[in-house]
């Protein structure tokens, strides 16, 4: 059975930090069990890690090709593991699963964060057991828990993260297949080809989204929070409320609320942002020939700071994400406060902050196979670097180190400023010889920020750019998909237009990424695998056709 992630981006650390990965050249019983202890042990609430067997490494990378595994050991080595399993006290088995990458055989062995902390396991398989010791993880080493490490995992006994826990309001019922399989599709994972014939349990299962005896499966938390329709059931106010002042008054504003599974919140909040706040500028100047081009917020610190906020949130209080977006500013204000040693002196000093323990250990691994997060501690810098690379004011954290944490976005400085008192615009006459030297498509963001700002027409020499554009970085037929699409099409028909069979590589390669920027849309979206399923382009989809 196959694991829930894509096995090419684990193994070159694409999803999964290279701290949780452990490679070895072949099959070391001794080394790996001590690895599964370690794992299992979980001691900075990271969410477990990986053992990968047939791949060797170098200074903590992979060298690939794999060395590879013998076809006819794969069977005992599975035996073995279970047996390593029996000598870890309590037992404890990780979730196996054979690979053929490049072509060699390797097993990867899933090791999730265990329930009953602390483990401990022999420091030799030997005849008399050897010695049994605690293992944690420290840096990409296991090595025996001591001092005050050793009394922080004995702190740990019985401790579960919020969003690993059972949920014993829930029944396996309440989960839906079409969004484990849309999420399964969508990180490219093996076990979404296997999924249309498993049963739900067994699925569920190999997720590691329910847990308990057979008589008494119950969801866990992180489970309904990505895979049930309606997260606020099981989680009060368990949404995004976003809203939208229009002066400074505090009198004018409108209210808008994201509700269902976490990563939909996201998408369609940045969705939302991108579409109605965010905007471009681009200042001519009189003395030389390059354009000043920025954002009043740029996407990329936005899109950082809110799945962060999600993530990092505690889903045991009934506080929502608050996003409030104002003429100077946009605030992201979540509860509770950061988990120590991060505290409100080093949140506003420090770039480049590495928390020791976090709130949900499963959360931030979704997120991160959906790239909606990148690895630990890396949130920070990617939120500076965005704001400086677009010319805006460094970010502003702020907690009260229990409650709250609050971190405000400020508008560009020259975002709506004025040359010889007349407001600087992307179209403006005074900036610009014509709409079309202004508008000049070198990127695919540059597409992307035309179809979010508020102009609707391009020149012919933008229109040629954009035709290139897309064919580099998407496709050759964005144009002729789209221009089919003013009625809705199932996927048989769209393929025939264009001289493709309807095979799930040609959706990947022709659709989805229109479906990811927004272009088209299903028609029953709440069911990406049903058999009626539909595409349609979106308004967004009809500006794009327009330039190209």
């Amino acid at each position: 059975m196959a694991l829930p992630l894509n096995i090419e981006e684990l193994v070159h650390g694409k999803t999964i930090e290279w701290e949780r990965l452990e490679f070895k050249k072949g099959w070391n019983p001794e080394v790996i069990v001590r690895s599964m202890c370690a794992f299992a042990n979980d001691l900075n609430n990271w969410g477990g890690g990986y053992i990968i067997v047939g791949i060797n490494e170098d200074a903590g990378q992979p060298v690939l090709p794999p060395e590879g595994l013998p076809q006819d050991e794969l069977d005992k080595i599975q035996k073995k593991v279970i047996e390593l399993g029996n000598r870890i006290i309590p037992s404890y088995f990780p979730i196996m699963q054979p690979y053929y990458l490049e072509g060699k055989h390797i097993l990867v062995l899933w090791c999730p964060a265990g329930d009953n902390r602390p483990y401990s396991a022999p420091d030799s398989l030997g005849k008399e057991g050897g010695r049994l010791n605690s293992y944690v993880r420290v840096g990409a080493a296991s090595v025996i828990a001591k001092g005050e490490t050793l009394r922080r995992l004995q702190e740990l006994t019985a401790r579960i993260p919020f969003d690993d826990r059972m949920n014993n309001q829930a029944t396996i019922e309440d989960f839906n297949l079409g969004l484990i399989r849309e999420y399964l599709q969508g990180v490219k994972s093996d076990l979404f080809n296997e999924s249309d014939r498993m049963p739900l349990m067994d699925l569920c299962r190999a997720m590691y989204i329910v847990k308990g005896p057979i008589e008494h499966v119950r969801p866990v938390n992180v489970g309904l929070l990505f895979f049930s329709l309606a997260p606020e059931r099981f989680f009060p106010r368990s949404w995004i409320e976003l809203v939208v002042h229009k002066d400074d008054s505090g009198r004018e504003f409108e209210e808008f609320y994201f509700k269902g599974p976490l990563h939909k919140q996201i998408g369609e909040t940045l969705t939302f942002l991108r579409t109605n706040v965010l905007a471009e500028r681009v200042v001519k100047h009189p003395d030389r020939a390059e354009a000043d081009r920025f954002y009043n917020f740029p996407y990329r610190a936005l899109e950082e700071v809110l799945s962060n906020a999600v993530y990092h949130k505690s889903y045991e209080l009934g506080s929502p994400i608050e996003v409030q977006v104002f003429p100077d500013k946009i605030t992201f204000l979540s509860y509770p406060g950061p988990l120590p040693p991060v505290d409100g002196k080093v949140l506003k000093n420090e770039q480049h902050i590495f928390a020791r323990e976090y709130r949900n250990r499963r959360i931030g691994d979704f997120l991160k196979e959906l790239h909606l997060t990148e690895g630990r501690g890396t949130g920070f810098p990617i939120i500076y670097k965005a704001m400086a690379n677009n010319g805006s004011p460094a970010p502003v954290f702020e907690t009260d180190d229990k409650t709250y944490t609050l971190v405000t976005l400020k508008v560009h400085p020259f975002y709506g400023a004025s040359v010889n008192g007349k407001s600087i615009k992307a179209t403006d006459p005074d900036h610009a010889d014509d709409q079309g030297d202004v508008l000049k498509i070198k990127s695919l963001d540059d597409i992307l920020s035309f179809l979010n700002s508020s102009d609707d027409q391009a020149g012919d020499q933008a229109n040629d750019q954009a035709q290139k554009v897309l064919s580099n970085s998407v496709h050759d037929k964005v144009g002729v998909i789209l221009s089919q699409l003013d009625k809705p099409k199932s996927r048989t028909e769209i393929f025939e237009t264009i001289g493709l069979k309807n095979h799930t590589d040609a959706k990947k390669r022709y659709l989805d990424p229109l479906l990811q920027f927004g272009w088209i849309k299903m028609t029953i979206p709440e069911m990406p695998s049903s058999p009626n399923q539909k595409y349609i382009i979106t308004e967004t989809g009809s500006k794009l056709l327009k330039i190209i």
